[in-house]
């Protein structure tokens, strides 16, 4: 089967049309679907526990307070737990409709839900880059109707979706930069990779993967490479130095982008392992713990880093056997079937089968797009690698995978549309003709 895929700066206006009306479509239906959940949800966010807990609210209303960026605990300290992009939109939001009140949540709510919609774009090119129009339609509309998109766009007052958006821009300009060395692109890509990172640190790690790879093309086709790469590692690192300037100034100590790692280890790794996270030992729910942290968060930090690395180091067998737990409820949603731990995550049964499916569809699409293009297949399969790899070895949360369900969906709608035309009985031959050839 050949690959059909169109050049997306082709100048003819109709061929433009004939996939501008559906991805319009795409768009408009996946926001009204969106929007019409948040009504049912909102009032999470506004009893007095959560309204006291949303972190980056409390850091919303520090800045608003003319206090700078403030904790996302129940603390006046400054901080450097939250990076500055999300706090900053929902400060402004806060500024409108008035700090934490159910205006403003709606409006939070229904931001990320446009977040998410637009998100319909990159998937769209995305897969018409990697497979074909045909999967670029599916995995469109997949995206739109996806229930994961649907649900944390409308219910979950976080970065998610906006760190979302980013990461499907950033994968769909590295398929480009591996095309051009031009030197505007490259510094664009640095600049949004900057802004990512702001909005969410642990998105860093699959840059320099992504400029690897399509520096890696250049190479390959006789272009010029290491000034591309040079000029969008410098338009980031100029995009985060303010940051990290503020926080040399204000903690006097080199912190790269936050100061948090010490307290996200010590939740899941000191012998509690009934939950895949022991939220009693979070400054949010025990007062102990927040008296320690009021008294100074670099302190607290690094108090929390030496428990977690004392705990570790006296266990290691259970320490390599919970991060093994914890990849495994990331990919599949399961943890336990206790009941008294379904009676915490009554929704894990239906998740589940959900989840796993998703996930075993993302891998069959990797083994996909090898065939085609093994190239795409190396960044589709570094990205399902390094970006979800920390979260192995700090606490799990559902929200932390969702940046990747974008491109589960179109890698599973590209195995979809394999099996459909059946070439998935020879799957297993050409990955076998394709080891040969890697140890030949």
């Amino acid at each position: 089967m050949q690959l059909q895929s169109l050049d997306v700066t082709t100048p003819h206006t109709a061929k433009r049309l004939h996939f501008l009306i559906p991805v319009a479509w795409m768009v408009l239906v996946a926001l009204a679907i969106r929007l019409a959940v948040v009504p049912f949800v909102y009032d999470e966010w506004m009893s007095p526990y959560n309204i006291a807990h949303y972190e980056q609210g409390n850091v919303a209303r520090a800045l608003l307070a003319g206090q700078g960026f403030g904790s996302p605990f129940l603390s006046t300290q400054p901080s450097a737990i939250m990076p500055p992009v999300y706090p900053l939109i929902v400060a402004a939001l806060f500024r409108i409709f008035g700090i934490h009140t159910a205006p403003a949540m709606i409006a939070i709510l229904a931001l990320n839900c446009v977040f998410s919609s637009l998100t319909c774009i990159p998937v769209f090119l995305i897969a018409r880059r990697s497979f074909n129009a045909r999967v670029a339609l599916w995995a469109g509309w997949g995206w739109a109707l996806s229930p994961y998109g649907i649900y944390f766009a409308a219910e979950w007052a976080w970065s998610t979706h906006l760190l979302l958006m980013c990461l499907c821009w950033l994968f769909y300009m590295a398929q480009h930069l591996e095309l051009s060395p031009s030197l505007g692109l490259w510094a664009g890509f640095g600049l949004l990779a900057g802004f990512a990172g702001l909005t969410e640190p642990s998105i860093l790690v699959v840059v320099p993967f992504l400029m690897a790879v399509a520096a890696c093309r250049l190479a390959r086709r006789g272009m010029s490479w290491l000034l591309p790469g040079l000029v969008a590692s410098l338009v980031l690192a100029v995009a985060i130095s303010p940051w990290m300037v503020r926080n040399a100034l204000v903690f006097h100590r080199f912190i790269p982008m936050r100061d948090s790692m010490g307290l996200e280890m010590y939740l899941s790794n000191n012998g509690y392992s009934f939950h895949w996270r022991s939220g009693s030992y979070h400054p949010n729910h025990n007062p102990r713990e927040l008296a320690e942290y009021n008294a100074g968060e670099l302190a607290f930090m690094d108090h929390k880093a030496a428990q977690t690395a004392s705990y570790i180091h006296a266990h290691p067998g259970w320490y390599a056997w919970m991060s093994a737990r914890r990849a495994l409820y990331l990919w599949t949603g399961y943890w336990s079937f206790d009941p008294a731990y379904l009676a915490q995550e009554p929704l894990d049964p239906v998740n589940i089968p959900v989840a796993s499916s998703l996930s075993l569809l993302g891998f069959l699409g990797v083994i996909i797009a090898w065939r085609r293009q093994p190239f795409e297949a190396i960044r589709y399969g570094g990205l399902l690698f390094l970006y979800p790899l920390m979260y192995y070895f700090v606490h799990p949360e559902a929200y932390r995978m969702r940046p990747l369900d974008p491109f589960l969906v179109i890698l599973g709608s590209g195995a979809i549309q394999a099996f459909c035309a059946k070439e998935v009985p020879a799957m297993a031959k050409e990955s076998e003709l394709v080891l040969v050839e890697m140890t030949a």
